[in-house]
């Protein structure tokens, strides 16, 4: 495995504790970054620091759906490392598989919170931090359901393509600062999120991916951490695709 150089960084993870947030904690720390996973479940990120044993990982319990919540937590960061160098929002839930015309306004409410106001929120809190630190690097993990859809997972879909329009708007704004912004597209890869899916869902997402496989954590954590190094300092406003061959533009 070939690290990318993030020595000397401070780096933030939502919904670190698990899942693809968990493999890009741990292929950060391998590559020398200070990691702080934010997530909400206190136990799960117990689990993740008890297993990664690590002094360069330490857990904040955060709320990404509230701004306040946020802010404080990057403030508390800040004077405990000096600095914010990158932010990863990855924390997310898949939301029910049904149809548009079944689908219960409150769930759909709850499943926009999570994915997509929770990306706005710490984006707009963590920005200010980055400019004044004259450096940041933010990766926002989307879906490829954001680009081409899936059917009975409306909400999951619209919130992601909301991510990746997001990503294209804040990196653009940002492109005249040593502040990258890129998002990641993958496929679906067998974590717990599966759990939130229906059995008719799963096999419907995997006939979509001519290579017949799902994605492995790892794979995105290798993209990650390239999109979070100084040696992307190109990049920016972009979306990257992890997706089997099923993307199509």
């Amino acid at each position: 495995m070939i690290n990318f150089d993030l020595k000397n960084r401070v780096a933030i993870v939502t919904g670190g504790a698990q899942g693809f947030g968990l493999a890009i904690t741990e292929r950060f720390i391998h590559s020398g970054a200070k990691v702080i996973i934010w997530d909400i479940d206190e136990n799960e990120a117990k689990k993740t620091i008890d297993k990664v044993k690590s002094e360069k990982l330490s857990h904040q319990i955060v709320d990404v759906t509230n701004f306040d919540s946020i802010h404080k937590n990057l403030e508390e960061v800040e004077r405990n490392y000096g600095k914010i160098d990158i932010f990863i929002n990855n924390a997310g839930i898949t939301g029910m598989n049904t149809t548009v015309a079944d689908y219960p306004l409150d769930e759909w409410n709850k499943v926009m919170n999570v994915n997509l106001n929770s990306v706005f929120y710490c984006c707009k809190a963590v920005v200010p931090f980055m400019i004044k630190n004259e450096y940041g690097r933010i990766v926002n993990i989307a879906s490829i359901a954001g680009k081409e859809g899936n059917p009975n997972a409306s909400a999951y879909s619209t919130s992601k393509a909301g991510v990746i329009g997001l990503t294209k708007s804040l990196g653009k704004e940002l492109a005249n600062k040593n502040i990258a912004v890129n998002c990641v597209t993958p496929a679906a890869a067998k974590t717990r999120i599966f759990d939130q899916m229906t059995r008719e869902h799963i096999s419907y997402m995997l006939s979509k991916i001519p290579r017949n496989k799902f994605a492995k954590v790892e794979e995105l954590a290798s993209l990650v951490a390239w999109l979070s190094s100084e040696e992307n300092s190109f990049s920016t406003a972009a979306v990257f695709d992890l997706s089997g061959g099923r993307a199509t533009y």
